[in-house]
């Protein structure tokens, strides 16, 4: 699975833009995806903060993941605009009958694939080595473009999860 992301990013951001990430309960179809291409382009257009445009970014990743980017070097983002891009991401949910706010479920590449994984089942994962210290996981808690380039796919090993639970060596 190829998980270069990266090219994708705008370079003129600041590395410490601000990034939202939703991932999504199910894979997006190819049609979903360019619907929503077109919702996230024209929101990301229309984004402002208190009336003031704000430099935005937003695109869908591995056809499950809604990155939402602020460069705050220019303008601020409010709470309000906040807000508004949340209120995009419910009409996703709604419009394509996704969650894109379930917290509990961890996001893992497994055999090539992205799989998903209730964080009430992960002990069990580790324990029979459906994940190991080595398996790839999506960090949706980066907060920043370079938290994002360094620390959203990382090894179970480099993650918080690797604190919580028992994982074997």
């Amino acid at each position: 699975m190829d998980i270069d992301f990266q090219h994708h990013l705008p370079e003129d951001f600041s590395d410490d833009s601000r990034v939202w990430i939703y991932q999504s309960s199910r894979l997006f179809f190819i049609s979903e995806a360019l619907q929503m291409e077109s919702m996230l382009t024209e929101f990301v257009q229309n984004w402002k903060s208190h009336g003031t445009p704000i430099k935005g970014y937003a695109n869908l990743f591995f056809g499950r993941f809604i990155v939402f980017m602020a460069d705050e070097s220019a303008t601020g983002v409010s709470g309000c605009s906040t807000d508004s891009s949340v209120r995009l991401v419910k009409e996703i949910e709604s419009a394509f009958k996704v969650d894109l706010f379930d917290r509990q479920s961890m996001a893992f590449i497994i055999k090539d694939k992205i799989e998903l994984l209730p964080l009430s089942q992960l002990q069990y994962a580790l324990d029979n080595g459906f994940i190991t210290e080595d398996s790839l996981y999506f960090n949706n808690t980066v907060l920043t473009k370079k938290q994002l380039l360094d620390n959203w796919i990382i090894p179970v090993k480099s993650s918080w999860l690797a604190r919580q639970f028992s994982v074997k060596g």
